[in-house]
């Protein structure tokens, strides 16, 4: 980050062109606010690159009932990562068989409410899985159609908290050991699954498209061993998503035409290499369409200088309403609305409310050197992993969002009262 004016190119046309402030006044602060037309934009990107058919967005990095019906409505397909996404998914008239249900510890009654509701394929991610969809396709009468998810072995170049694809990763069946065959071999023999094809995700905020061209390259060698051992033809790969997202000034833009180049180039040329025809590609793409469409409104509350140590700059939300920062450093810009084209030469930290000293929401933060108590706060490019990831921690209640659609607002959440923080209580 500089001490120049903040890099508008980074945040959403819709949120500069907002009346912030008329916003704040009128929904309150802390608010995620969303550009609408961004979101439909991105999703329109990805069904350009990959046809609407290969395209499920992933629910776990922004999910509500409105967000479901865009995507409902833009014709993707939808990945859900628990029960409890795949029930606001059905909740919101979602098709289930454009479902994917992901989990690598699902329950009973997760996976026979997926099977009830015709979800239209399962990713097995352990033989205990295997198992339990065996034994509930057959109380059902139904057969689960089941992609394998398997451990490439491949690393991302990302944080370790977000890298999936390696075989220390909790998700999938390893490939270097041979677990990944055993269980697709597994799959294609029983009667009571179909073989749907196979799962990989290496992980996410990936900026080095090699990634997964290599990943591919390990993927199509296992595509060719069960085709060899079962004479079955896996029609399918998913390829999950986890395409950088430009969260700061120096972050390189997001280009969802090279990955989808990467992908195709790299399924075509391994799948001739080896005979193969090529399976059909899908990808998970989440933070990438909704991240950048996203802000955060914050109001300063208290600005303190320590000398000789920092000047801590305090709003009223935090860690509640992202904890990205303080989960893995994940790093973002500030700015103040009314000064968004000043010179911002104060370094400081902005911090939230909540009684931890490591809620700090930008670390390294630049404002302009007038800042002061009362002033609106901007983080860009919030879309993702904030309100999905966000939490009541010290009795907070979480903010409201607000999607704007042809410079009108419309609440699509509702902002948490003080009521709300005892519902639960009996």
């Amino acid at each position: 980050m500089t001490a120049a004016p903040f890099d508008k190119s980074i945040a959403s046309p819709a949120v500069l062109s907002a009346d912030l402030e008329a916003l704040a006044a009128e929904f309150g602060t802390p608010l995620f606010i969303y550009d609408e037309g961004a979101m439909r934009d991105r999703c329109r990107e990805y069904v350009d690159a990959f046809g609407a058919e290969n395209v499920a967005f992933a629910g776990k990095s922004f999910l509500c009932t409105a967000m479901v019906r865009l995507v409902m409505e833009e014709g993707l397909h939808l990945d859900c990562a628990t029960g409890g996404e795949m029930h606001v998914a059905l909740i919101a008239g979602f098709p289930a068989e454009r479902i994917v249900l992901h989990g690598n510890n699902k329950s009973d009654e997760e996976l026979n409410a997926a099977l009830s509701a015709g979800v239209g394929r399962i990713v097995a991610d352990s033989n205990d899985e295997l198992d339990r969809l065996e034994r509930l396709g057959a109380e059902l009468g139904v057969v689960p159609r089941v992609l394998v998810r398997v451990t490439p072995g491949v690393e991302a170049h990302t944080h370790e908290f977000i890298e999936t694809g390696t075989e220390e990763s909790k998700f999938g069946f390893t490939v270097s050991s041979g677990v990944a065959l055993a269980a697709a071999q597994r799959v294609v023999a029983s009667t009571s699954l179909e073989f749907a094809g196979l799962h990989c995700h290496i992980g996410s905020q990936i900026w080095v498209l090699e990634s997964y061209a290599r990943a591919v390259e390990v993927v199509l060698d296992l595509v060719a061993a069960i085709t060899a051992t079962t004479g079955a033809v896996v029609e399918e790969t998913v390829m999950g998503g986890g395409l950088g997202v430009r969260y700061l000034a120096e972050d390189p833009p997001t280009d969802i035409a090279a990955y989808a180049l990467t992908l195709r180039d790299a399924i075509t040329t391994g799948s001739q290499s080896r005979g193969l025809m090529a399976p059909r590609v899908m990808v998970e793409p989440g933070r990438s369409i909704v991240a950048a469409a996203g802000a955060t409104l914050y109001r300063v509350g208290t600005i303190k200088e320590i000398p000789g140590v920092a000047t801590y700059v305090s709003v009223d939300g935090g860690m509640s309403d992202n904890p990205r920062p303080a989960l893995y450093g994940a790093g973002y810009e500030a700015y103040l609305p009314a000064q968004i084209d000043a010179e911002r030469p104060l370094e400081v930290r902005v911090a939230g409310k909540h009684c931890e000293q490591g809620d700090l929401i930008v670390p390294d933060a630049y404002l302009p050197a007038n800042v002061t108590v009362g002033d609106l706060l901007v983080t860009p490019v919030t879309g993702a992993y904030g309100y999905s990831m966000a939490s009541n921690y010290n009795k907070v209640p979480r903010p409201a969002v607000v999607f704007i659609s042809g410079g009108a607002p419309r609440v699509v959440v509702r902002r948490e009262t003080n009521d709300d923080l005892t519902r639960l209580d009996q």
